[in-house]
């Protein structure tokens, strides 16, 4: 059986230690305050169970992102 967890855990260690994280759009005044070195993940399955790792406790602004979640209740 896959194990979500051990999955995103290394998924998360993998970014923490990643150097190259870009540049946050500095154009969106919210996003310019942003830490480049934050990553989060998450993933819920079907059954209603969620899992999580990384910086999955920090607020963040969803921006264009949320056009989709838009897009997809239409």
């Amino acid at each position: 059986m896959m194990d979500i967890q051990k999955i995103l855990d290394d998924i998360a260690t993998k970014m923490a230690n990643e150097t190259d994280r870009g540049k946050v759009a500095d154009y969106i005044p919210q996003l310019a305050h942003v830490n480049p070195n934050q990553f989060g993940i998450a993933v819920a399955t079907p059954d209603g169970q969620v899992y999580t790792a990384g910086d999955t406790g920090t607020l963040f602004s969803i921006q264009s992102i949320s056009k989709v979640f838009t897009l997809g209740c239409v």
